[in-house]
C-alpha cells in the first residue's frame, strides 16, 4: 500500500493541475481568439485576455454566410448520431449470434469480422466511395453514414461481454419458455446498458470528428458538416484568413462532443471500468 504524505499529496495534486493547465491552454487561446478581430489575432504576442468581438463573431459564424454553422452542426449532429446508433446496432447483434448461437464457422465468421481491424478507412476508401456512389447516395445523410456503420471494434467488446455473462442465464431464460429474440431483449439488453452508454460516446464522437469520408461524398453544402466548416474557412492562396472566425467554429464544434461526455459521464466510466456482471 502506497503511504501518503502532505508532500506527495501535495506533489500529486501540482502535478494534475500542471496537466490540465498544460491541456486547457490551446482552448483558451482559442476562445480568446474568438473574442478579437482579425487584426488583434495576427498581432505578435497575441492577447491572453478576450476581447470585446465575442457576441459578434459567434453570431456571425452561427447564422452568417451561405452555409451557418447551425446548418453545418445539424448535419454532423445527425450523421454521428446515426453512425453511432448504427454501429451498436449492428455490433450488438453481431456478437449476440456469435456468442450464442451455434452454427457452422461461427468462429470464423468472427475472425472475418476482427481482421477489418486491419484495415482502416483509408485503404478502402476508394472501392467504398465508388460502391456508394453507383448506388447513388452521395450528397445523402445515407452515403455520410451507412459505410461507416460496421465497427468490428464495437463487435469484439459485446462479444467478450457477452462470454463473461453466466451460461445459467440462457438455460433459465430457454426453460422459462423464453425465445432468443425475448432473451436479448428481456435480459442481455439491460445488461448491457454500461457498455452501450460507453460506447455511444465513443462512437458519438467518432462520427462528429469525422473529416476525409464527408469531404469525399458531399459536393453540396447542404450537406457539409462542421469539421468540413472549419476548413472551408482557412483561406489558401494570398486571401487573408479570418483566425477569429476559425477559432469561434472550431468552439461552436467543440461544444456538442463535450457535451455528450459531461452528460455521459457517469455511464461512460462504468462502462470502461465495470468488472462485476
Amino acid at each position: 500500500m502506497v503511504e501518503r504524505t502532505p508532500v506527495a499529496d501535495a506533489l500529486t495534486h501540482a502535478i494534475l493541475v500542471a496537466g490540465a493547465a498544460l491541456i486547457a491552454f490551446p482552448v483558451w487561446m482559442a476562445f480568446v481568439a474568438s473574442t478579437l478581430t482579425p487584426e488583434q489575432v495576427l498581432d505578435a504576442p497575441m492577447s491572453l485576455l478576450p476581447g470585446d468581438q465575442l457576441i459578434a463573431n459567434w453570431t456571425q459564424v452561427f447564422t452568417g454566410g451561405s452555409t451557418p454553422l447551425s446548418r453545418l452542426m445539424v448535419n454532423s449532429a445527425i450523421s454521428a448520431l446515426l453512425i453511432a446508433v448504427g454501429k451498436i446496432a449492428i455490433s450488438v447483434l453481431s456478437a449476440f449470434a456469435i456468442v450464442y448461437f451455434r452454427f457452422p464457422g461461427r468462429q470464423f465468421c468472427f475472425w472475418l469480422v476482427f481482421l477489418t481491424l486491419m484495415l482502416p478507412v483509408e485503404v478502402r476508401i476508394l472501392p467504398t466511395f465508388q460502391v456508394v456512389a453507383s448506388l447513388g447516395m452521395l450528397d445523402s445523410y445515407a452515403g455520410l453514414t451507412v459505410p461507416l456503420m460496421a465497427s468490428a471494434t464495437a463487435t469484439f467488446l459485446f462479444r467478450q461481454f457477452f462470454m463473461s455473462l453466466p451460461n445459467e442465464l440462457a438455460e433459465a431464460a430457454r426453460i422459462d419458455g423464453a425465445g432468443p429474440l425475448r432473451f436479448f431483449w428481456s435480459i442481455v439488453l439491460p445488461l448491457s446498458r454500461t457498455q452501450l452508454a460507453a460506447l455511444l460516446v465513443i462512437l458519438f464522437i467518432y462520427g462528429w470528428n469525422q473529416y476525409l469520408w464527408p469531404l469525399m461524398v458531399t459536393t453540396r453544402e447542404d450537406f457539409y458538416t462542421a469539421v468540413i466548416g472549419i476548413r472551408r474557412l482557412i483561406s489558401g492562396g494570398d486571401a487573408a484568413t479570418e483566425w477569429n472566425l476559425v477559432m469561434t467554429t472550431a468552439l461552436l464544434a467543440m461544444l456538442p462532443p463535450a457535451l455528450v461526455v459531461i452528460v455521459m459521464q457517469r455511464w461512460f466510466v462504468r462502462g470502461l471500468v465495470e468488472t462485476e456482471k
